[in-house]
């Protein structure tokens, strides 16, 4: 059984009375997508792009994860499961999710480590107290840049949001709520103090600033941007109560972060001629700066955070068939990323998460397709949700997942290396087509209708 102190069903079904109201979660996924690292992927896109040639480009890589988070997000929110807790019955088995939470777990609290590090370095920039703490570096090498000030702010935000993600969905929500407002109020006035002396039929028709950028790069660069996260909309979507909400909450979230945001960059960086608009809106007024790198900081990296806690338990489970209390392994989670970025040593790491990054898209291919086509476990799915349970059994591992999980990972990195196409997309697609193609051969060969492994009633 799950802990009891578990708020938030790491182990176990959201029950219905605990399912939230749809803008607390649309709240939260409007955070995810709204914050600085949109604003730098926009200012890109126009610097090399016409307006409208970044907009098609914006529509084309959103429409990609519009379509990921709505099935995955569909799914969790019929059965109330966490990504990682999902995948035993859609297609990996106990073996599988292990593997999988093991891979968000370290990929999503390493992203929690650079955006802290992130975090430390532009308040220490926004706000110097220089005779207070000092900007000497501490040490040469590995630890360069890393002064008292970087360590300050960085140890306040990463163990702040810690405590945040301790207390759950509510918490996050409730911070988002106010923080995904604030941070968009304060982007559109910086904005409008940049754009004051400019029209907008003169941004919206002027040649591109720096050098051309293809449709087809542009459209990677959006959808590669989120994909990881898109495959996580399952954590907060379990508490949704339908897949219509499920539907709203990822349209919504896609026009507002990624079209709205997006698209105020290409203008400014029209405007400015640069695609280095942070630190021109950073610098339009302190206040506005440290509302801009707080607010975008805090509610992106709590889901962050969120995500890693909850596949680190199912990670555990599945090992070593053991439930262990989620405040636990977040208070353990932040402060190994709090400490690592504190210490900078997570800036050595980016590529190592990159790697990570296009291995968790092809699980999602082949989550689709076990759920919405295959439907091998639908039908005990449907019964124990009934009830309010998880199912009574559960497979030791799928062969043929895990093969096309590796084919799907492989692929991707081929085509990252040879820059050909969306790498995140392509392996995602090629794991669930080959994945359908195989089970499908498999169940002919055994003439059976459909492939089962073998199970355990060790569903926890």
């Amino acid at each position: 059984m799950a802990p009891e102190n578990d708020i938030d069903y790491s182990l176990s079904r959201v029950p219905d009375e605990a399912k939230q109201p749809f803008w607390r979660i649309l709240f939260i996924r409007i955070g995810a997508i709204c914050c600085v690292s949109q604003l730098m992927l926009g200012a890109a896109l126009g610097y090399g792009l016409t307006f409208w040639d970044a907009f098609l480009a914006t529509m084309l890589g959103s429409v990609l994860l519009q379509v990921v988070s709505w099935a995955l997000g569909t799914a969790a929110a019929r059965e109330g499961l966490s990504t990682s807790l999902l995948s035993r019955w859609t297609g990996f088995g106990k073996v599988g999710s292990a593997l999988f939470g093991g891979v968000v777990a370290i990929s999503m609290v390493g992203w929690f480590g650079v955006q802290n590090a992130v975090f430390g370095q532009g308040m220490a920039e926004i706000v110097p107290f220089t005779d207070f703490l000092g900007t000497q570096e501490i040490l040469p090498g590995i630890m360069a840049g890393i002064t008292p000030e970087y360590i300050f702010w960085a140890i306040i935000t990463g163990l702040g949001i810690t405590l945040l993600v301790v207390f759950g969905i509510k918490a996050i929500a409730n911070f988002a709520t106010v923080f995904v407002p604030l941070f968009v109020i304060v982007v559109i006035v910086a904005a409008a103090i940049i754009l004051q002396n400019h029209s907008l039929t003169e941004l919206l028709t002027t040649a591109p600033p720096g050098p051309a950028l293809s449709l087809g790069a542009a459209t990677t660069m959006v959808a590669g941007g989120f994909i990881a996260g898109a495959i996580c909309t399952p954590d907060y979507a379990r508490f949704l109560k339908n897949g219509t909400q499920a539907f709203w909450m990822t349209l919504i979230g896609t026009f507002v972060g990624e079209l709205g945001m997006n698209l105020l960059a290409v203008l400014l960086a029209h405007a400015m001629g640069t695609e280095n608009i942070v630190d021109i809106m950073m610098g339009t007024s302190g206040i506005i700066g440290v509302i801009i790198v707080v607010a975008s900081t805090v509610k992106l990296n709590d889901i962050n955070l969120y995500s890693s806690s909850l596949g680190l338990a199912t990670m555990i489970n599945a090992l070593f068939n053991k439930a262990i209390s989620r405040n636990g392994l977040v208070w353990a989670l932040g402060i190994v990323g709090t400490l690592l970025s504190v210490i900078g040593i997570i800036n050595y790491f980016t590529n190592f998460l990159t790697l990570l990054g296009v291995a968790i898209p092809p699980v999602a291919g082949i989550m689709v397709v076990d759920y919405f086509i295959l439907k091998r476990s639908r039908a005990t799915l449907d019964a124990s949700r009934a009830k309010g349970e998880l199912p009574e059994k559960v497979e030791k591992w799928n062969p043929i997942a895990i093969v096309c999980w590796i084919a799907g990972f492989a692929v991707g990195e081929v085509t990252s290396i040879m820059n050909a196409g969306i790498p995140g997309l392509n392996s995602l697609i090629l794991a669930g087509v080959l994945y359908w193609i195989v089970m499908k051969v498999y169940a002919s060969m055994k003439k059976v209708d459909t492939v089962t492994f073998t199970e355990t009633d060790q569903v926890l």
